[in-house]
């Protein structure tokens, strides 16, 4: 009988430290697990801000090749034309405004 007694402690002692192993890692997950999340919504700011980054790094282009565009009077006269009326001398300017839009015709 004494070898049956032995049999069931083993297995009590094996499942109490499967048990504990488990508690353990239970424990463990459930500590990192804000470590983790905050983790996770740093990776998903740092993705925002990179595409931001990508907006204005194209928005900056396109006002660097605004500026560069203004050294040309060419140009300058161009745009002083067409967004300030401005003309030269003995030059009419010819306004066209923009069409009201009319609303749709319902019938009843």
């Amino acid at each position: 009988m004494s070898g049956s007694h032995s049999s069931i402690w083993d297995k009590l002692s094996r499942l109490a430290l499967t048990l504990l192993v488990l508690a353990a890692l239970l424990g463990i997950g459930l500590w990192y697990e804000p470590v983790v999340l905050e983790n996770q919504r740093l990776r998903e700011d740092k993705l925002s801000l990179d595409r931001k980054i990508a907006v204005e790094t194209e928005t900056a282009h396109r006002l660097d090749a605004s500026l560069h565009a203004m050294e040309d009077p060419i140009t300058v006269e161009r745009l002083a034309r067409e967004r300030l009326s401005y003309a030269r001398a003995g030059e009419d300017v010819i306004h066209f405004d923009a069409p009201v839009p009319t609303p749709p015709v319902t019938s009843h």
